[in-house]
């Protein structure tokens, strides 16, 4: 059996604010509106398709896989933007990156609070 991820939905407060935030932080194109979805399409064929909600935001943890040289392209657009980052997901290295497995990460913020996560090697995969 093969079972793949397709698409998941994540809620913001503005949607096309939350959709262009990562596009422009990750260096993806916003697709056009579907329903009431505004998707963001990760190269590997995942869909964040981004839904408005007047709710509180439960924040929720997106990790991106990255190369060592898109991960040097997307963190200095995190630096660009003056975000803070952290080495760590529960925010006790401000300022820092983490060299875990023998790679790079590097955690930041999205405007709804969902806790977004750069990484070059998988957790676990040595190093």
């Amino acid at each position: 059996m093969t079972v793949q991820l397709n698409h998941t939905i994540v809620a913001a407060h503005d949607k096309h604010a939350s959709a262009r935030f990562l596009a422009d932080i990750l260096g993806l194109r916003v697709s056009p509106q579907y329903g009431p979805f505004v998707p963001v399409e990760i190269p590997n064929g995942v869909t964040l398709d981004y839904m408005d909600t007047s709710d509180e935001i439960t924040p929720q943890h997106y990790a991106f896989l990255v190369t060592e040289d898109d991960f040097d392209t997307i963190f200095a657009r995190i630096e660009e933007t003056g975000l803070t980052h952290w080495a760590d997901p529960f925010h006790h290295r401000p300022g820092e990156i983490n060299r875990n497995d023998g790679g790079r990460g590097a955690y930041f913020d999205d405007p709804n609070g969902h806790r977004l996560e750069i990484l070059t090697r998988p957790y676990g995969s040595g190093g």
